[in-house]
């Protein structure tokens, strides 16, 4: 089994969705102890947004490619090659004003390659990623129920991936984490014992 560990928030040590994330993967080595996990921090080597450059890299074919667009290419690929490697993707997804963190949008939009994780017919769109598991560590710093007003996040993600294939994306949400000491401990908690079940 191979395991992608994305953790995408910017607050450190205090960051629950980094907590609840590790907690996740530590859960899946537990029941897959020979499981590898390859680990990318957003939080702390951002991917840079996308450019002419890097959406060229990512979406035309290699003949099309001018000569920024080669030296990009390696390294803008195996983004999407290590979403592709894994059988199973937890990602650290905090709300930041109302929606997830850019430095995870960035990752997300190497994802998203016509011919590679979704193609376009007469019938409309189809995924062509799925088979993998996606576990969603979703922090929050008040409530917010997936795509009620001022909810950006969740249903983003539940949008995204549903586009690419993955219908069933896992969220273990920590919530009303700015509520107080004793709110955060209790969500904490409650996300882990939700861990505990997968």
């Amino acid at each position: 089994m191979k395991i992608l560990h994305i953790d995408s928030a910017t607050t450190g040590a205090n960051s629950v969705s980094r907590e609840v994330s590790a907690a996740a993967v530590a859960h899946f080595k537990e029941k897959n102890p020979g499981a590898e996990v390859v680990y990318r921090d957003l939080g702390t080597e951002p991917l840079a947004h996308l450019n002419p450059t890097t959406t060229g890299a990512i979406r035309l074919p290699a003949e099309a490619h001018d000569e920024n667009m080669k030296a990009a290419f390696a390294a803008e690929r195996a983004v999407l090659d290590e979403f592709l490697g894994a059988d199973v993707i937890v990602i650290g997804a905090p709300m930041y004003n109302f929606t997830i963190p850019s430095q995870l949008k960035a990752w997300l939009d190497r994802l998203g390659v016509p011919g590679v994780t979704f193609s376009y017919s007469e019938a409309g769109p189809e995924g062509l990623a799925g088979g993998r598991k996606v576990v969603i560590a979703s922090t929050q710093g008040g409530e917010y129920e997936m795509g009620g007003a001022m909810e950006h996040q969740e249903q983003l993600l539940k949008d995204f991936f549903g586009f690419i294939g993955i219908t069933d994306p896992i969220f273990i949400r920590a919530n009303k984490i700015g509520y107080g000491p004793e709110a955060r401990e209790a969500s904490i908690a409650d996300a882990k014992a939700e861990i505990a079940k997968l």
